[in-house]
């Protein structure tokens, strides 16, 4: 097997990783804001550690970039409770259907931030995705409310993307993530006051044993190790391979929930034609994106 083999088959593993991440969320018994409160403790104590055994230093140069990386950290956070949240009220299928349209609103975020115009078939694409989101709709009424907020999420997910497109050419990826995973973990503990007088009697920051390990696999295992080898990947493969590779995460996803959850995540066939529909814009975008020889966005992957 040559190297070049083995890179694109452990890209494709850290895809299956970032896929069983939903799963993971599913199984952790402690609510969702609790949950996502550990796993940005963990995973900022996490790449600390690896930024220092790599030597990097630590410095942001700008005051200014500094704030906008710790802000960043508050998109990211409520990314992924949104993200656990949509699986508890519906199921996992639907929670990564709506996260599906994150290439979506990247491709309208991107050139909007840029100045630039939306391109005929970046258009022609969104419609497409659209009209899977309606097919979603209409056949799974009973999720609705699940398939809105993983389309949120993925709307979050596309917000953090961009700014980070922008921030990875200045500084770090790790560095910039481990930021962001703070500013992710303080949002977390800001909102405690309201979410304790608004959501819940009292935070819920004890869990089971099986709570603790299949966090620190969430924070360890899906966020700082895959982060951490994917960095790795790109030195060796282009943006447009990793791009086009990682859109497969829900397809994973869902293939995986299957075999794990069995019966409760069985769809209909409308769901799966609209699911498609959604992933056919996904994965045509950054073909048609290299096909117009326009440079594919890169982005920093925090799953």
């Amino acid at each position: 097997m040559t190297k070049e083999t083995k890179d694109y088959l452990h890209l494709h593993f850290l895809v299956l990783i970032w896929g069983f991440a939903a799963i993971l969320g599913l199984l952790i018994t402690m609510p969702t804001v609790e949950l996502v409160f550990y796993r940005t403790l963990i995973a900022a104590l996490g790449l600390y550690i690896v930024i220092k055994a790599r030597g990097v230093s630590f410095r942001i140069n700008q005051t200014r970039d500094f704030w906008i990386i710790l802000g960043t950290g508050f998109l990211i956070a409520a990314h992924w409770v949104t993200f656990f949240l949509s699986a508890r009220i519906s199921n996992i299928s639907i929670s990564l259907a709506g996260f599906a349209t994150c290439s979506l609103w990247t491709s309208i975020i991107e050139p909007l931030s840029m100045g630039r115009k939306v391109k005929g078939y970046e258009l022609i694409l969104a419609v497409i995705a659209i009209i899977g989101i309606v097919v979603i709709f209409n056949t799974e009424f009973n999720y609705f409310n699940g398939l809105l907020v993983g389309i949120l999420s993925a709307i979050l997910c596309a917000l953090f993307s961009v700014i980070n497109a922008g921030l990875s050419k200045k500084y770090d990826p790790y560095v910039i993530t481990f930021y962001e995973m703070i500013g992710a973990w303080l949002s977390i503990v800001l909102f405690f006051p309201v979410y304790t007088r608004t959501y819940v009697d009292k935070l819920q920051l004890s869990g089971t044993v099986l709570d603790f390990v299949f966090l620190s696999i969430l924070a360890v295992f899906c966020t700082v190790y895959a982060y951490s080898i994917s960095v790795e990947l790109m030195k060796r493969i282009s943006a447009f391979s990793i791009n086009l590779t990682v859109n497969l995460e829900p397809i994973y996803g869902i293939i995986l929930a299957l075999i794990i959850f069995g019966e409760s995540e069985k769809m209909t066939l409308g769901f799966y034609v609209g699911t498609g529909s959604i992933l056919a814009s996904v994965l045509l975008y950054p073909l048609l994106n290299r096909r117009f020889k326009q440079k594919a966005l890169s982005t920093d992957i925090i799953r």
